[in-house]
């Protein structure tokens, strides 16, 4: 299995979008956010709408999504990431064959600068990311304006 990437220069098509939407509002262990704020995440790796882009790596078995991952650059460094890893999933039966793992060190080596990653602090997938060199360094805390 490969892992397709894209960025601002191999683009996303409508029907990928959707795809890679759909497949991570069902499949991410993430705070249940939107589709929308998937979507909007999706578009700006992408340089759909306006900001910096970033990456959007996707393996397939069968011409089906079995892993994503969404990396949006921040545009900073040293004190914020360059990078941030905003999404990843795998499709339930596939979990525990390495496809997060190597989604992730796909990551790693194909971003350039540090990559952050925020982790609801009870999610098991924290000791995978520690695994491949993440650290445990700041306590998100946001102020939520409705």
């Amino acid at each position: 299995m490969t892992i397709k990437t894209f960025d601002a220069f191999t683009r996303l098509s409508i029907n990928d979008i959707n795809r890679i939407t759909n497949f991570l509002f069902e499949y991410s262990d993430e705070a249940r956010d939107t589709k929308s704020a998937i979507r909007k995440s999706l578009l700006y790796a992408a340089k759909e709408i306006p900001g910096l882009g970033g990456y959007v790596f996707v393996m397939e078995y069968k011409n089906e999504i079995i892993g994503a991952t969404v990396v949006n650059k921040t545009g900073m460094n040293e004190y914020i990431p360059e990078n941030i890893l905003v999404y990843i999933a795998v499709e339930t039966s596939f979990r525990e064959k390495g496809i997060a793992k190597a989604l992730i060190a796909h990551t790693i080596a194909y971003c350039d600068g540090d990559i952050s990653k925020h982790i609801n602090k009870d999610n098991p997938a924290i000791k995978l990311f520690e695994k491949q060199g993440f650290k445990t360094r700041n306590i998100e805390m946001r102020l939520v304006r409705n």
